[in-house]
């Protein structure tokens, strides 16, 4: 059986499909559907997955707590399960879910010899314009981005002990199909695709951290790339690791909205003053060094913005 938490979220339902694909149905399923009330409801991401069985969050991590939880079996955990808004300042709440249930799943990985595969993030990299795995680079500018590199460090603490694999993915930003349900947090490949469509316009940032309007330049990587880099460590050759996750080529969101045009057509740009409430949050840009990746082993070709915009749309 493989495990996977946060299986009905956007990059855990997507690594649900791909193992689907790949002939894997053995999986159990762990997440909290408590926002059912929400209107992009998250549990659709599953419509026609195959999985043998799911467990809540709370009942997965009391059994853990309590030995109850069987490891027969268990090929691989994926732990995709965290709090991911980076808007969130309750220290505590992210804390138990980004670093405590995280160390509470690593333990039982390690004393079962379990592949642990995790998602870590580039929010790490904060206000850093170098995105090598390295503390010097490591500024988060929110508690979400601490939360992860806390892990990252504790991982990095105790790695001389691992003697099972233990890899963290720094994921840079993941878009393609099944993200709708996150709202605010949804990247702007969504965001834009609905102002175009309502308005016929897309909206974004006038100049800002020294690059032109709509000139702030990100990492877009495939949400598909990043399922096909959690099965290579998750079934491939004893490995421990923190990698980024990322093309390694950053690309404007003039660039998004361009590719997004060709897909549901023309439209206008409109740029909008920078908002006060990211002022300190916002990265202005990002691009992953992918050396450590490529190091780890991982040769693939990572699939081009237009190409993953095509597809998350045709899907």
């Amino acid at each position: 059986m493989i495990i996977v938490t946060g299986g009905a979220g956007f990059i855990g339902s997507n690594l649900v499909h791909e193992l689907n694909s790949q002939g894997e149905d053995a999986i159990l399923i762990v997440d909290n559907l408590s926002d059912a009330a929400n209107p992009h409801k998250k549990f659709v991401n599953l419509a026609g997955a195959r999985f043998v069985d799911y467990m809540d969050k709370t009942e997965f991590r009391r059994a853990l707590a309590n030995g109850t939880f069987s490891s027969s079996g268990i090929r691989a955990i994926l732990h995709q399960g965290a709090c991911s808004n980076t808007l969130e300042d309750d220290g505590r709440y992210m804390m138990d879910n980004n670093f405590t249930y995280s160390k509470e799943l690593l333990h039982f990985g390690l004393r079962h010899a379990i592949p642990f595969v995790y998602a870590s993030t580039a929010a790490i990299y904060g206000s850093s314009t170098k995105f090598r795995e390295a503390p010097a680079n490591e500024r988060p500018l929110n508690i979400y981005g601490f939360s992860k590199l806390a892990f990252d460090n504790y991982v990095r603490h105790h790695q001389h002990s691992f003697a099972s694999t233990v890899v963290g993915l720094r994921y840079f930003n993941v878009f393609g199909p099944r993200e709708i349900h996150k709202g605010r947090m949804a990247s702007v490949i969504h965001h834009f695709t609905r102002q175009l469509k309502d308005t016929g316009s897309i909206r974004m940032f006038e100049g800002s951290g020294g690059y032109g309007n709509g000139e702030q330049r990100r990492d877009f990587v495939f949400v598909r790339d990043l399922a096909k880099i959690n099965l290579f460590f998750a079934f491939g050759d004893t490995c421990t690791a923190i990698v980024n996750a990322g093309t390694g080529k950053s690309r404007s969101f003039n660039d998004v909205a361009k590719a997004l045009m060709q897909v549901h057509g023309p439209g206008n740009i409109e740029y909008i003053p920078f908002p006060a409430d990211l002022k300190e949050r916002y990265q202005h840009f990002t691009e992953a060094d992918v050396s450590g990746l490529r190091a780890a082993g991982y040769t693939a070709p990572f699939t081009e913005l237009e190409a993953g915009i095509k597809e998350t749309f045709a899907a």
